[in-house]
């Protein structure tokens, strides 16, 4: 399996979700005009609108550097109105690693699977 899987979480400030859904917004219009190799980009609220859970599939490292550097500053912006978190199920190579350095990242490798 080579694809990467992500699930990033925001646990939204308080006040800040307006802002939040807006900047979310962006993010997905430039996903869509410049991110040729994403799989995946779903965006989930849970009922209380308090946390957001992002579930992202990229065919590999590349092309999620490629979508870091796609949407760069807004990443930044979100990360600010929002505790971060993710799971990143895969082999992210060195060069992503590095490139998410400080950043709350659990990272799982392949078991098995059908």
């Amino acid at each position: 399996m080579n694809n990467l899987q992500i699930t990033a979480r925001y646990q939204i400030h308080s006040g800040k979700l307006a802002e939040f859904k807006k900047i979310a917004e962006d993010c997905h219009s430039i996903v869509k005009a410049k991110d040729k190799d994403t799989i995946q980009y779903d965006w989930y609220f849970d009922e209380s609108q308090k946390e957001c859970v992002l579930r992202e599939t990229y065919p590999d490292s590349n092309a999620l550097l490629t979508h870091l550097g796609n949407i760069g500053e807004l990443f930044g912006k979100l990360v600010a109105l929002g505790d971060f978190s993710a799971e990143v199920y895969g082999q992210p190579s060195e060069e992503l690693l590095q490139a998410t350095t400080g950043l709350n990242i659990k990272v799982y490798t392949f078991f098995q699977g059908i």
